[in-house]
């Protein structure tokens, strides 16, 4: 059996189109379809459905993919036995929540480069809809959510962590110990984009109770937020990890607010059609390990 054919196969696969990995791989269409059909016949089974211009892996396709990923993993350790993370190198594209972006360059990425200077990376903030269209049309290598917990069997979740948030304001906005849900959404609110993240999840919890907020102002930018919010411009709805230091310092305040009990994930997911190469397997291992 034809490696070569294996990695046409993976790339046809991740792609869901011939033309695509023709273009990739510097290809013909037609030593595509010769490839992929020499490798039907070798393994006397119908590896993709193409209908109406659409391709898609079969069941039998789906199986054989598991193997030639295999396959392909134990030949590169074989080529390069004694190749280490100094020498990983390669471009990997994540699409995270904005906040996530914020606290792995703010606090982490200067330390991942250090281990890794050879990677460089994408980073494109996006909703959790959004970045799952990426992954699906493989724009993206990975995806790192903050939101609802996420399970589909197209998707192998990497790490996975329970994440608190809290309403948050400055100690001079909040002097009595205790507000009920509906005086709370009277003050002015400062959070991150409507239909984002954990700001989506609050929306929607508010909605289920017939109210909403008016932001003064809304924007990615966690620190930002932080930062108006501690100078007492308004509160705000944030993980805890964004506000760690500043409720230590005494700077913000956290609120207990039984309404706003709401179920946020940390997921780090790929595709299972992906093709895991060292340097994403570096990044994925390094952000596992990390965690928040």
């Amino acid at each position: 059996m034809d490696i070569k054919n294996l990695e046409t196969f993976i790339q046809v696969a991740e792609l869901s189109s011939f033309t695509k990995a023709a273009e990739k791989l510097g290809y013909s269409q037609s030593t595509i379809s010769f490839q992929i059909k020499q490798l039907e016949n070798e393994l006397n089974a119908q590896l993709f459905e193409r209908i109406n211009h659409t391709v898609a892996l079969t069941e039998r396709g789906k199986e054989v993919l598991g193997y030639a990923h295999q396959i392909r993993k134990l030949a590169e350790e074989m080529e390069q036995p004694l190749k280490n993370r100094e020498q990983v190198g390669g471009h990997i594209r994540m699409a995270m929540a904005d906040s996530l972006c914020n606290w792995l360059l703010t606090n982490d990425y200067v330390h991942f480069h250090a281990l890794f200077p050879e990677i460089t990376l994408t980073m494109h903030a996006a909703s959790t809809e959004e970045m799952f269209r990426l992954l699906n049309q493989n724009e993206v290598d990975l995806v790192y959510t903050l939101d609802q917990h996420f399970y589909d069997k197209n998707y192998v979740i990497v790490s996975e962590k329970k994440i608190e948030a809290h309403i948050v304001g400055s100690p001079d906005i909040f002097k009595k110990g205790h507000y009920t849900i509906e005086e709370l959404v009277k003050l002015p609110f400062i959070l991150t984009e409507k239909g984002m993240s954990y700001r989506r999840l609050m929306d929607e919890k508010l909605a289920s109770m017939s109210l909403e907020v008016e932001p003064l102002l809304e924007t990615g930018n966690t620190s930002l937020i932080c930062y108006l919010t501690e100078q007492g411009m308004g509160i705000s709805y944030l993980p805890d990890y964004v506000t760690e230091d500043s409720v230590k310092a005494g700077r913000l305040v956290r609120l207990d607010v039984p309404e706003l009990a709401i179920d946020i994930w940390q997921q780090l997911l790929y595709h299972r059609s992906k093709w895991i190469t060292p340097q994403m397997q570096a990044v994925m291992d390094y952000l596992s390990h990390k965690g928040i």
